[in-house]
C-alpha cells in the first residue's frame, strides 16, 4: 500500500480532499492530507515544502499529488523526498525561476468571465458540498506568489499529469498545450470538474491506484 500526499491548490486546505482521503483509506493506503500555510505572509516556498516534509514524517512509498496551485509545491516535496510518483491534477506546471505570479500570463490563460466561481470550480460537485466547501476556503497571502520557482530542471520522478473533461477553470484545450509545452507528453483524462477530489472521488481513487500497478513512465 502507498502513502498518498495530497496538496491543495490556491486559498484551499486539506478539507478539499475529504472525500478522496475516505476512498483511499478505506482500501488500505495511508493517506497525508496537507495545509499549506498560505495565510502567513511571510511563508514561501521552503515554508510550504517544510509543511509538506514535516506532515509526512518518516512514512515512506510517497505519491504526491499537486492539485491546481499545488503543482508549484508537489514537484519539489517530490524530489527531495525520491518520491515513487508525481501526479499533477488540473494543475499548474511551472517553468524553472517562474513565479506563480508570472505563470498566467506565460501560459495565455484566459478565464471565462461568463461563468461564475462556483461553476468554474464546482460544476458537477454535490449541491451539499458545494455549500459546505465556502466554510473551508482560506485567504491565500504566502509569499511565494512572487517568488521564482526554485527547482533548476524537473525532479527525476515519474510524473502523471491527469486533467479533468469538464473542467471550467483550467479547460481541457488549454491544459493539454501547456502540459505538451512544457513537460514534452500527452495528458490522462477523467470526467470531472477543477474539483475532481469532490466531484469524483472514487474514479479518481481508481485512477490513483491503477498508476500504482502500472509503468508510471508510460
Amino acid at each position: 500500500m502507498a502513502t498518498f500526499v495530497l496538496i491543495h491548490g490556491g486559498g484551499g486546505s486539506a478539507w478539499d480532499f475529504h472525500l478522496l482521503e475516505a476512498e483511499l483509506t478505506h482500501r488500505g493506503h495511508d493517506v497525508v492530507a496537507v495545509n499549506l500555510p498560505i495565510e502567513d505572509e511571510k511563508a514561501g516556498f521552503p515554508e510550504h515544502v517544510d509543511a509538506v516534509v514535516n506532515a509526512i514524517g518518516d512514512r515512506g512509498d510517497l505519491v504526491i499529488l499537486g492539485h491546481s496551485y499545488g503543482g508549484f509545491t508537489a514537484p519539489i516535496v517530490a524530489g527531495k523526498l525520491s518520491a515513487r510518483l508525481l501526479v499533477l491534477l488540473t494543475a499548474m506546471i511551472p517553468k524553472p525561476g517562474e513565479s506563480p505570479g508570472d505563470w498566467w500570463g506565460n501560459t495565455g490563460f484566459k478565464s471565462d468571465e461568463s461563468l461564475s466561481e462556483e461553476e468554474q470550480f464546482y460544476n458537477g460537485v454535490p449541491a451539499d458540498i458545494v455549500a459546505e466547501a465556502g466554510s473551508h476556503a482560506r485567504n491565500q497571502v504566502s509569499a511565494e506568489w512572487g517568488q521564482p520557482w526554485p527547482l533548476e530542471k524537473w525532479p527525476d520522478v515519474p510524473t502523471k499529469v491527469l486533467i479533468a473533461r469538464e473542467d471550467q477553470f483550467f479547460a481541457p484545450e488549454f491544459q493539454r498545450r501547456v502540459v505538451q509545452d512544457r513537460l514534452g507528453i500527452a495528458p490522462d483524462e477523467i470526467d470531472g470538474s477543477h474539483s475532481v477530489p469532490l466531484s469524483h472521488p472514487k474514479e479518481l481513487a481508481d485512477r490513483l491506484e491503477s498508476y500504482l500497478t502500472s509503468d508510471p513512465g508510460a
